[in-house]
C-alpha cells in the first residue's frame, strides 16, 4: 500500500521508466550496454515505491498513552523552553526520519486541534539541534482529556522541501492516523509536559502509531 501523496510521482515515475527500458531496447544495440539505464531506472522506480509505502498498521487507541507519531530514531530527550505555543519549559523528544524511514507522520494522540502554524524557514540538517526552531516546519497541538494540550511539530531537514499536514484548527482528530507526510528525510519533534512519564531513551527506534512515547498508567 502506498501513501496518497505519492500517487504522482510513482505514476509518472512509472512511465518514464517504462519509456527508457523500451527507448534503450530500440536504440542500443549491445545487450549489456541497455542494461545500464534500464537497471538505473528500474531501481530508481523501485526506490520511489520504498520510500511511498505506507503499511497497514493495527493502531493503539488509550487515551492515556502518547505514541511515537512517526517511525524513525530517537536523537534526543531533554527539557526545553518551548517558545512558539506553551512558552514555557517541556519535555522534548526528537525523532529524525532517515530516507529509509516510512515518512508518514501520525496524530499521537486523539482529541481536538486547538492550533496549526505553518512557519517558513531554513533548511538545516534535520538532527541539528536548532532545526526545530530555524527550519521549515508545522506545529500542531492537540488538547487531550488526560495529557492536556500536546503539541507535535514537522520539521524538514537538508533534504526534505515538502511537509503535507492535514491538522485543521477544530478538527478531531483519532490517535495513529494519518496526519501527514514529510517528503525525503525530515524529523518529527513532540514537546510534552515536565510531569510526563517517557517511556523510550536515546537512540530508540520507533513505530509510528505503535511506539508508546509516554504513558499514565
Amino acid at each position: 500500500m502506498f501513501h496518497k501523496e505519492g500517487h504522482r510521482i510513482i505514476i509518472s515515475s512509472f512511465f518514464l521508466t517504462i519509456s527508457v527500458i523500451i527507448s534503450s531496447d530500440i536504440l542500443i544495440d549491445s545487450e549489456t550496454l541497455k542494461l545500464i539505464p534500464q537497471s538505473t531506472f528500474l531501481i530508481f522506480y523501485s526506490l520511489i515505491l520504498w520510500f511511498f509505502r505506507n503499511p497497514k498498521r493495527k493502531n493503539i487507541i488509550d487515551d492515556k498513552l502518547i505514541l511515537s507519531p512517526a517511525d524513525g530514531k530517537i536523537v534526543n530527550i531533554k527539557q526545553v523552553r518551548e517558545n512558539e505555543f506553551f512558552k514555557d519549559e517541556r519535555i522534548q523528544i526528537s525523532i529524525f526520519l532517515s530516507i529509509t524511514n516510512v515518512h508518514v507522520t501520525r496524530f499521537p494522540i486523539s482529541g481536538k486541534v486547538i492550533y496549526n502554524k505553518y512557519n517558513p524557514g531554513k533548511y538545516l540538517l534535520a538532527w541539528h539541534p536548532k532545526s526545530s526552531e530555524k527550519n521549515e516546519r508545522t506545529s500542531v497541538v492537540i488538547r487531550n482529556n488526560y495529557f492536556g494540550d500536546i503539541l507535535y511539530r514537522q520539521i524538514a531537514g537538508a533534504v526534505a522541501r515538502r511537509i503535507v499536514n492535514y491538522a485543521q484548527i477544530d478538527l478531531k482528530v483519532i490517535q495513529g492516523e494519518d496526519s501527514g507526510f514529510i517528503k525525503f528525510g525530515s524529523r518529527v519533534d513532540i514537546f510534552l509536559p515536565l510531569n510526563s512519564n517517557v517511556n523510550v531513551k536515546k537512540g530508540q527506534r520507533v513505530i509510528g502509531g505503535i511506539t508508546v512515547l509516554s504513558s499514565k498508567h
